[in-house]
């Protein structure tokens, strides 16, 4: 790897977290403890698909931990790693997940609700998301800027 590469690599990694902290909604009442961490894994572009990359991250929820309403313009897959989700894109019912459970979102989906399901114990989820190289990874859905 060149070494001109690794600061775009650096400023790609943070951007990612900057834009995920924004959607992270609190449970509870201390505000030193964050509702859900972000951890971004890898940033790959796609192969044979100019403009588009993949981007792989896990997001740990605190017990009760969720995120507020949110879309990714973006194929999000997403991998129950520990503990409980709750999950749901508007205009579908929410599921509950367990471990080896996944969940899809389309380009389009609103995230409404993704939630630690348990107020005891954290949770953990794998996300694999198909984006445009140019978009945020993360958006609030009261975000015109952005079509």
């Amino acid at each position: 790897m060149s070494i001109s590469i690794i600061p775009r690599i650096l400023n790609l990694l943070c951007a990612a977290l900057l834009l995920w902290c924004p959607l992270l909604a609190r449970a509870t009442d201390d505000s030193t403890i964050p509702a859900a961490t972000v951890a971004q894994l890898m940033t790959r572009e796609v192969i044979g698909a100019a403009g588009k990359e993949v981007l792989m991250i896990t997001v740990t929820y605190v017990a009760g931990g969720a995120s507020l309403p949110h879309r990714h313009d973006a194929q999000v897959f997403v991998y129950v790693l520990e503990g409980q989700m709750t999950m749901q894109v508007r205009g579908h019912a929410a599921v509950t997940l367990g471990p080896g459970q996944t969940f899809y979102e389309g380009p389009g989906d609103i995230h409404q609700v993704s939630a630690n399901a348990s107020q005891t114990v954290p949770s953990k989820i794998l996300v694999f998301m198909v984006k445009d190289k140019a978009r945020p990874a993360s958006r609030d859905v009261t975000d015109k800027a952005v079509p």
